[in-house]
């Protein structure tokens, strides 16, 4: 139970972080000649945290923290912020849960990636869509940041594991 609240509060706080970064600092120069809007970091931490949430309570336990994290936005953001991340997020959900949940049968970290990339497409599009923002100029930088950040992300999660492990051994 301890370990379904945290992973929810997690999935919860980078949702809500995503929208709060986008609408305090808005675009951002992310290198490369490229810009992305502010919240890109965190809203590639919730592609891994959606998957977690999904190993640990399943497509309805997703939902609910999607809602519940567009709710939260629409109190610390704008309620049109809070529901365009909203419907880009379950949208990707749909479309990440696809392929996470039949490539998770064949390891954990191949399923993520793969699914990841697509949420992280289908999560840009549908965002830079329903925002009005110009999707061929600012998806290629929320891509490229989102790809950092579920890289990042997931090579934490691998660290940690290895180090509960090695820790299981020599303990």
């Amino acid at each position: 139970m301890i370990v379904r609240f945290a992973v929810v509060a997690a999935y919860l706080a980078t949702i809500v972080a995503a929208n709060q970064l986008t609408a305090q600092f808005g675009p951002l120069p992310m290198g490369l000649g490229l810009t992305a809007t502010a919240g890109t970091y965190a809203a590639g931490a919730t592609l891994l945290m959606r998957d977690v949430a999904h190993d640990i309570g399943g497509r309805p336990m997703v939902v609910l923290a999607i809602i519940g994290g567009t709710i939260l936005s629409a109190v610390v953001t704008t309620p049109r912020l809070a529901l365009t991340s909203g419907v880009a997020f379950l949208v990707a959900e749909t479309a990440d849960m696809l392929i996470y949940v039949p490539l998770r049968r064949r390891g954990w970290v191949r399923a993520v990636l793969v699914s990841n990339l697509l949420g992280s497409i289908v999560d840009t599009a549908l965002f830079l869509v329903i925002a009005g923002l110009p999707v061929l100029a600012g998806a290629p930088g929320q891509l490229l940041g989102k790809f950092w950040a579920s890289a990042v992300a997931v090579a934490v999660v691998l660290i940690v594991r290895l180090m509960a492990v090695s820790h299981a051994v020599s303990g």
